[in-house]
């Protein structure tokens, strides 16, 4: 009988110790990134239409044709450092798995044309809004600046300034 339970007991460990390894696996596939869709965490890349270029979601890497070979780089190249990633219509390549998705760049391209959008997307973090920043540390932007030429010498203005106004000014 405690033969039995022990077989049983290793049995289920071995259960749980492969249940788990299966979701370490699925947890490290990648983050997507704030701008991908939502509903689609493990997947492996998007296209991106308008652009021509592929997005890899486990390297976090845009993946473009440029200078006559595909590229990969954590940064889109200048010609598109202007593109929105949020409003641009992400394909997500739910039938590719490997290291190179642009071997079916002919079938992309002319599938997803520049323009095409699909079912409407929503990102997974909303668009970061940029501007005026109410708590803006201002000492740490001010020693940022201070080998800034403009602001040296309006920093000897007033130091003049408190030389000659002396006394009254605090």
């Amino acid at each position: 009988m405690k033969t039995i339970k022990l077989a049983i007991a290793g049995l289920f460990l071995m259960v749980a110790n492969a249940t788990q390894a299966q979701v370490s696996i699925n947890v490290n596939i990648g983050n997507p990134p704030a701008w991908g869709p939502v509903g689609y965490t493990e997947m492996e890349y998007y296209y991106l239409p308008d652009i021509e270029a592929y997005y890899d979601v486990r390297a976090a890497q845009f993946i473009y044709f440029g200078r006559g070979k595909w590229v990969r780089t954590t940064y889109l190249p200048r010609q598109y450092r202007n593109y929105d990633l949020y409003g641009g219509y992400k394909v997500v390549l739910t039938d590719y798995h490997g290291r190179t998705p642009y071997t079916y760049f002919d079938r992309h391209k002319v599938k997803y044309y520049r323009g095409y959008h699909g079912a409407p997307q929503r990102p997974y973090k909303p668009r970061p809004v940029y501007g005026y920043n109410e708590r803006r540390d201002y000492k740490r932007y001010d020693k940022h600046d201070k080998h800034d030429k403009h602001r040296d010498r309006h920093d000897d203005h007033h130091h003049h300034d408190d030389h000659d106004h002396g006394r009254g000014r605090r």
